[in-house]
C-alpha cells in the first residue's frame, strides 16, 4: 500500500483520461466522497524492486459493493452461504465511473511486471484475507493479458456513439431511416417549443454558480429517484470540479432566463464521456437533449471520435448509441468458489455476445 504524489501519479497515467487525474482521483477522497466511511477505503499499490517500480495499481478495499457497475451481489451471497466472508474485496476501478480506460501501470521495460504484479497482489490478498481483486472496466487489450495470467473476463453492454466523419448533427441524421430520423427531429423541436434553450460550458466558463446550481440538480433528481443522495459531495463539485479545468463540460437548460436542468461531462483528447445530470423542473426530451444531443454535436464540433454517455440505457440504441462490449477482470482467492466465478462468467460471456449482436439490429441506420 503506497500514497503518492500528484507528480508521480501523473508520471504513471501522463494521458487526459479525466478519471486518473490525480486532480479527479485524489479529489474524490479530498472531498469526502471515497473514504473508508463511504466504503472506498483507497489502497493503492506500487510494486517495486531493487532497481525500479514494476507496476502500479490504483485500488480501494471495499467493504459493499456499490457505485461499481459490475454487479457481484450473487457472488457475495454465495461466499456468504459457503460460511465465507466476501468483504473486504480490492476492487481496481473509477468510483463511479463506469468508463474504459487505463487501470495499471506496467513498467513498458520490464515484460515481467504484470505476471509479477498478479503474483504479488494475490499472495497479499491471501495473506490478508481479501476474498477477490477486481479490475473494472480497463481497455480490452488489458482485459485480454489479464485472462492470459488467470484472471477470468466478465463482459458487460454499454451503448457508445462513434463519429463517422459527420459534419454536423444533419449529417449524422441522414444516416438514419425516415422514420427514426422523424421521431428524433420531433424530439429536439420539443425543446424550443417548451421555451427552454440549451447552454454549453467548456472548463473556466463554468462559474462557482454553475457547479452550486448542478450539483443541486444532482442531489435533487438522486433522491427523487433512488430514495437516497448521490454518492459525490458538494465539495467534489465546487472545488474539484473546476481544477479539471479543459477536462469538464457542462450543459445548462434554461426556461426563458431560469436555469432547470444540467448535464455534465469529461472530455480527453479523443472521447467525451457523459457522466451526471439533474433537473429541478420535468420537460418533455429535455433529458435526452441534455445529456446525449448536446453530447453528439460537442463531438463532432470538437472532433472527438467517441461518446460514452455512460452505463444501461437500451433507449439509446434507437438514438444512434451502438452496443459496445466492455470488460471486467476477476482474481479468485477462494478455490471451491474459483471454478463457480469462472463458468458463470463463460457463459455470461457468451449471452452477452449474443445479446449485443441482437441489439446490434435495432440501430436507427439505414440499410447499407
Amino acid at each position: 500500500m503506497t500514497d503518492i504524489s500528484a507528480d508521480e501519479w501523473r508520471g504513471f497515467f501522463p494521458s487526459r483520461y479525466p478519471f486518473l487525474l490525480p486532480e479527479f482521483f485524489k479529489g474524490l477522497e479530498a472531498s469526502g466522497s471515497t473514504n473508508g466511511k463511504t466504503g472506498w477505503q483507497a489502497c493503492h499499490l506500487q510494486l517495486k524492486d531493487e532497481d525500479a517500480t514494476l507496476a502500479f495499481a490504483p485500488a480501494f478495499l471495499k467493504n459493499h459493493s456499490y457505485g461499481e457497475y459490475v454487479f457481484d451481489w450473487a457472488w457475495a451471497d454465495a461466499w456468504h452461504r459457503s460460511g465465507i466472508d466476501y468483504y473486504p474485496k480490492l476492487v481496481t476501478a473509477i468510483p463511479f465511473t463506469p468508463a474504459t480506460g487505463p487501470r495499471l501501470w506496467l513498467n513498458p521495460n520490464r515484460p515481467d511486471s504484470l505476471p509479477a504484479l498478479i503474483a504479488a497482489v494475490s499472495q497479499w490478498c491471501t495473506e490478508s484475507g481479501i476474498s477477490s481483486w477486481h479490475i473494472l472496466f480497463p481497455d480490452q487489450s488489458l482485459s485480454e493479458q489479464l485472462v492470459d495470467h488467470g484472471l477470468v473476463q466478465r463482459m458487460t453492454t454499454q451503448f457508445h456513439w462513434f463519429n463517422r466523419g459527420y459534419s454536423d448533427f444533419d449529417d449524422f441524421l441522414a444516416t438514419f431511416n425516415s422514420r427514426k430520423r422523424k421521431a428524433l427531429r420531433k424530439e429536439r423541436n420539443a425543446i424550443a417549443a417548451q421555451n427552454l434553450s440549451m447552454t454549453t460550458k467548456v472548463g473556466a466558463e463554468i462559474t462557482p454558480e454553475d457547479w452550486q446550481f448542478f450539483h443541486y440538480c444532482y442531489q435533487t433528481t438522486y433522491l427523487k429517484r433512488s430514495g437516497h443522495e448521490g454518492y459525490l459531495t458538494d465539495l467534489f463539485f465546487t472545488d474539484v470540479c473546476p481544477t479539471l479545468n479543459d477536462s469538464t463540460v457542462m450543459v445548462i437548460g434554461h426556461e426563458g432566463d431560469m436555469p432547470v436542468a444540467a448535464a455534465l461531462y469529461f472530455v480527453d483528447d479523443d472521447t467525451l464521456y457523459g457522466r451526471y445530470w439533474g433537473c429541478i423542473k420535468e420537460f418533455d426530451f429535455l433529458h435526452f437533449e441534455a445529456c446525449y444531443y448536446q453530447g453528439i454535436e460537442y463531438c463532432i464540433k470538437a472532433g472527438l471520435s467517441k461518446f460514452d454517455p455512460g452505463a444501461q440505457g437500451e433507449h439509446k440504441i434507437q438514438r444512434g448509441f451502438e452496443p459496445t462490449l466492455t470488460y471486467s477482470n476477476h482474481w479468485i482467492a477462494e478455490p471451491r468458489l474459483k471454478a463457480a466465478v469462472e463458468d458463470f462468467c463463460r457463459r455470461d460471456c457468451d449471452h452477452v455476445k449474443q445479446y449485443r449482436e441482437q441489439a446490434s439490429t435495432l440501430l436507427p441506420f439505414k440499410a447499407e
